[in-house]
């Protein structure tokens, strides 16, 4: 397993995920870093929800992705470049309003695949869904 860095400062995680345009057209934030993952959050707007007016399951999806991400740069010290090879969700109650929170938990770090387990919550933390993702370190 490779050596720990020290993890990156809140305020450079937060702005280094605005970087992304597609993180910052969606809205995601980088609201906490733990010892073994973040929690993100997004507002659940007009513009992101499907027919039904629920958030689309595409965002949930790309929130779920993005979380074991930003883990993953925080983890390296952003030393270690990264890509999605897997992502496996699914989805236990629609998100209508509020916010999506996702809390990722970096819980296999390998030579060259990382796997991640993010717990997706709505605004009155009831538990929306849960996804597997797996990244190949490049």
């Amino acid at each position: 397993m490779p050596k720990k860095q020290k993890q990156i400062a809140l305020q450079d995680l937060q702005r280094l995920t605005r970087r992304i345009p597609f993180n910052h057209l969606v809205g995601i934030r980088v609201v906490r870093r733990h010892r073994d993952g973040v929690t993100l959050e997004c507002a659940v707007r007009d513009d992101l929800r499907n027919w039904a007016g629920v958030l689309h399951g595409g965002v949930t999806a790309a929130i779920a992705d993005v979380a074991v991400g930003v883990a993953i740069t925080n983890h390296f010290h952003r030393k270690r470049r990264a890509t999605t090879t897997e992502l496996k969700i699914n989805y236990f109650l629609p998100i209508r309003d509020g916010k999506i929170i996702a809390r990722s938990h970096l819980i296999r770090i390998g030579k060259t695949l990382v796997v991640g387990r993010v717990d997706l919550f709505d605004s009155e933390k009831r538990l929306a869904g849960a996804a597997l993702v797996t990244y190949m370190l490049l």
